[in-house]
């Protein structure tokens, strides 16, 4: 298989072909979203694999083929043609990588170092975010899938000694509706933006939407606050490895609450900056097209697992 020529080129245009819809769940591909969406021209996506020929990229994504390798084309690919590993997992959530050792040229993750990285959000400049709402209670917790062997339930379950947390999500039989997840949050203080798990870069919905976004002060729990740092301010939130233990947080979180000038603080880069969400899987393959002429042509991962370890 040779993976090193360029494909030919007839038209500007760049044919995307995303093999499978992220967890089976279907989205529309049927004009040019690129440039009506994301002024992104010359990007033709689609999800037509009799098109697998004259598709100059092809998008697998990690979860329907982690548990069958099958499920990868077995037609001989096009010379040139561009694969893309895309998963928005944290490595603990990437299963049977090694399998895929060889097959990919490019990576699409929320990772700084991936070929095509898209985070789950950034601040961009802007200006003009409505002041948080009064708070009517201290902390709260919105979780779904919470195993007590996590570090975040094991933080928590300490946490919750010292400071009232108030868990809404399907763990606690207290589910949101998409509508009143935000409304919801803006009441309080604090929002625990919990990772599942901790590894470099691994900042998701939980701190740019759960918290930003709803205009609560997120504590934050996943990779050290240096990495939290190139992200954001380091006085927009509060970070967990700062404390010596849940006792000292709950203290601060309740002092800081206390005090309004003080608590305002931590919304100061609202003057300046704004959240801006990465929730569309359509901007995520539309950005390949904007990348791919910068992106190396000869690259293979012949070790995926690694890079994923890294």
């Amino acid at each position: 298989m040779d993976l090193t020529k360029r494909p030919h080129r007839t038209t500007h245009t760049l044919r995307v072909l995303l093999w499978h819809y992220p967890f089976g769940k279907r989205f529309n591909l049927s004009w040019d979203v690129c440039l009506d969406l994301y002024n992104i021209r010359h990007c033709a996506l689609t999800d037509d694999r009799s098109l697998f020929n004259q598709s100059h990229v092809v998008v697998f994504h990690h979860r329907e083929i982690q548990s069958r390798v099958s499920a990868l084309p077995w037609e001989r690919r096009p010379s040139g043609q561009m694969w893309v590993w895309m998963s928005l997992e944290s490595p603990s959530g990437n299963k049977r990588v090694k399998e895929l050792n060889g097959l990919f040229n490019w990576t699409l993750s929320y990772r700084r170092d991936a070929d095509i990285s898209v985070p789950y959000g950034e601040l961009v400049s802007g200006s003009g975010a409505p002041q948080p709402r009064p708070k009517t209670g201290l902390a709260t917790w919105v979780v779904s899938n919470k195993k007590t062997t996590q570090l975040r339930s094991l933080v928590y379950a300490s946490l919750r000694n010292h400071l009232r947390v108030d868990v809404f999500g399907k763990s606690n039989h207290r589910p949101l509706c998409p509508d009143c997840l935000l409304p919801t949050i803006s009441n309080y203080s604090f929002y625990l933006a919990f990772e599942n798990s901790v590894h470099q870069d691994y900042i998701t919905e939980k701190l740019w939407r759960n918290s930003l976004m709803a205009g609560a002060v997120p504590v934050v729990l996943g990779p050290p606050r240096s990495n939290y740092e190139e992200f954001l301010p380091p006085d927009s939130f509060i970070h967990v490895d700062d404390f010596h233990s849940t006792r000292e947080l709950a203290d601060y979180l309740k002092e800081v609450a206390g005090n309004e000038s003080r608590y305002q603080r931590y919304f100061e880069w609202r003057k300046m900056a704004t959240v801006k969400l990465y929730a569309d899987w359509r901007e995520r393959l539309c950005t390949i097209c904007a990348k791919y002429e910068r992106l190396p042509k000869t690259k293979v991962y012949h070790d995926l697992e690694a890079w994923l370890h890294r």
